[in-house]
């Protein structure tokens, strides 16, 4: 999302580099670029001067002027600068007495249904049995399509049709859950195209008859300065706790996510990065600091990593290599693991350096090219991917036309394949072997 921002500012950050000392002016002159991108990233200008003016503060005190790194001294104060503006951590209120009320609210468009799932999912990720309430009694299909989320990830959902008036819906929801042992209902409540009155009335009674514990407001994150504006309208008539920012894997310029924290003083608890119903990261400022600065964020990749990838299989698999018994079946059932935890280009951009790497790839390039190496492997028999020395000239042949490939192409990957069996033989002895078993986290050869 921060592609354009990530490019502006490395600029910055480079043309101040070869520079033993910097003065005054070259700050100045720095923050200006600084100022210019924040700007053309659609950051609130109120938001955007005072961060400026913190920053220039700091960069030309003795902090950086005595320093024997000024570049980075200056590159560690806009990313702290950036936190602060980013604001706190914030986790959702699920103290006191059950069931806990999570109210969804905002603008028809912007993801409240399917965030309604991904929240639900991510609360029973941690032993919570959430009840989903579809109270968007305007729209008809919003009902079904969180009835079919819900028996897709077996959560129950309570729903009374379009006749029942949601703030009635809400409070029988609440009654059910307290029947059903459900710990937290989730609402997802009606949207309209604009803020007007009679969704704020209604908003207000639901309000009134479930006393939730969260108000949060799922405010598109493409929308920019719009989302600011809807997100401080709602603060105003309806009490918000709490932000979740939708689409940010999108091409958004990233003010919003930016300017909505300091302008509405709401903090931001969770970020909506795909589609997938897993697809719900919780909101960390520090990290979402260090990916605007293309610096990555090696953290989220690993708790990704950890919630998604089978930790058995990734074992087995590391045991294989190790004593050189890993195949092409085996390749293939690590290569759908990887597909697990998202788009290729967005876990380059977690991985530091490899921001700019990923975004030069032509559009879902590594994506394509892990299916057309699926492909290709699934057009071999099981006895060839077990045995990749069976493929001779003609079986190569019947692969490429199996997965719409040159032989090629085929030959290539078997290439490639062959040398990683024979680096993994060079390791796996000795302390190569042991290094390369801690490094898979198991003590597998000691």
């Amino acid at each position: 999302m921060f592609e354009n921002l990530q490019d502006k500012l490395q600029d910055v950050f480079q043309q101040l580099g070869g520079r033993g000392k910097l003065s005054e002016a070259d700050v100045d002159a720095a923050l200006r670029e600084v100022r210019l991108a924040l700007l053309e990233a659609d950051v609130n200008f109120k938001v955007v001067k005072d961060f400026i003016g913190r920053v220039r503060e700091r960069a030309v005190g003795a902090e950086v002027m005595q320093s024997l790194t000024p570049v980075q001294q200056v590159v560690k104060i806009v990313n702290e600068e950036l936190i602060t503006t980013l604001g706190e951590p914030a986790r959702l209120d699920l103290d006191g007495p059950t069931p806990h009320v999570i109210m969804l609210v905002g603008l028809q468009g912007s993801g409240k249904t399917t965030t309604a799932s991904k929240l639900a999912q991510h609360l029973r990720k941690s032993n919570h049995r959430p009840l989903m309430v579809a109270a968007d009694t305007r729209r008809p299909a919003a009902i079904e399509q969180l009835k079919v989320l819900g028996r897709q990830l077996e959560i129950p959902v309570h729903a009374e049709g379009t006749e029942v008036p949601p703030p009635k819906i809400c409070a029988n929801a609440v009654k059910q859950a307290r029947q059903g042992a459900h710990d937290i209902i989730i609402l997802d409540t009606a949207g309209r195209l604009h803020v007007d009155d009679a969704l704020m009335d209604e908003l207000t009674q639901i309000k009134s008859k479930t006393n939730p514990q969260e108000v949060l407001l799922v405010a598109d994150a493409m929308t920019g300065q719009d989302a600011v504006r809807v997100a401080e309208s709602f603060h105003g008539q309806v009490g918000l706790t709490g932000l979740i920012l939708t689409k940010i894997d999108g091409d958004a310029r990233g003010g919003a996510a930016i300017s909505i924290r300091s302008v509405t003083g709401v903090p931001i608890k969770f970020l909506g990065t795909g589609e997938k119903t897993s697809d719900l990261e919780k909101f960390h400022p520090d990290r979402m600091a260090s990916r605007i600065l293309g610096m990555g964020d090696v953290l989220t990749l690993i708790e990704r990593a950890e919630s998604s990838l089978d930790q058995e299989k990734a074992q087995r698999a590391g045991e294989r290599l190790l004593t050189g018994e890993f195949n092409l079946e085996d390749f293939l059932e690590q290569l759908g693991e990887v597909k697990k935890l998202g788009p290729m280009s967005q876990l380059l951009e977690m991985v530091p350096g490899m921001a700019k790497v990923g975004r030069d790839l032509s559009p879902d390039l590594t994506d394509q090219q892990l299916g057309r190496i699926e492909a290709i492997i699934n057009s071999m028999t099981l006895a060839e991917r077990r045995n990749p020395k069976m493929l001779n000239a003609s079986r190569k042949r019947r692969v490429a036309r199996g997965s719409g490939v040159d032989v090629q192409e085929v030959n290539q990957l078997l290439a490639q394949f062959r040398q990683m069996q024979r680096m993994m033989k060079q390791l796996s002895g000795g302390k190569g072997q042991r290094a390369l078993a801690n490094m898979l986290g198991g003590g597998f050869g000691q």
